[in-house]
């Protein structure tokens, strides 16, 4: 008797409407919202998803870089999100969301104790220009693959980047 195969499980997401979830929305108003993520396949690829308000269209920043590990690759993509962010909207208060919980950890540790603590992140961070910019953001950890939209739109940026 030949063996029965599993049925494939397709997991239907549903992203948010705006860029976070109703239930997280509510926290961050006022602030700018920037998604960072990055993505593995023939080359490495970074995303930065920038909101200006809750209700407006995303300004996306996209990245080709060397391939590198996962965590490092995930670092890169938020110290390019702050850049960015800084950039476009210098002294702006802002929140930084990465599906990645050890680069939000770091980042989130070096904006309350500093960047002594961890000098070869304050070497990066003084080569991007953003040790203010990071030291006045917010960090959040989101899980990947959610329903937040715009960690979903920073997933596919950085995938097209890395292809």
């Amino acid at each position: 008797m030949p063996k029965r195969r599993k049925k494939k499980i397709v997991r239907i997401i549903h992203p948010s409407v705006g860029p976070l979830p109703l239930r997280l929305a509510g926290q961050f108003a006022g602030r700018l919202l920037v998604f960072s993520d990055a993505s593995q396949k023939r080359h490495g690829g970074l995303a930065a998803v920038i909101f200006d308000d809750h209700d407006g269209e995303p300004q996306i920043s996209t990245r080709t870089v060397p391939l590198t590990g996962s965590n490092e690759l995930e670092l890169q993509a938020a110290l390019f999100a702050l850049s960015e962010a800084g950039s476009r909207f210098p002294g702006r208060p802002l929140s930084l969301f990465s599906d990645n919980q050890d680069a939000a950890t770091r980042l989130a540790r070096a904006a309350t104790l500093g960047l002594a603590q961890d000098p070869p992140l304050a070497a990066l961070c003084a080569g991007l220009g953003i040790a203010a910019t990071l030291a006045a953001a917010s960090f959040r950890w989101v899980p990947g693959h959610g329903t937040c939209r715009g960690n979903i739109l920073a997933d596919l940026h950085a995938a097209r980047a890395a292809a």
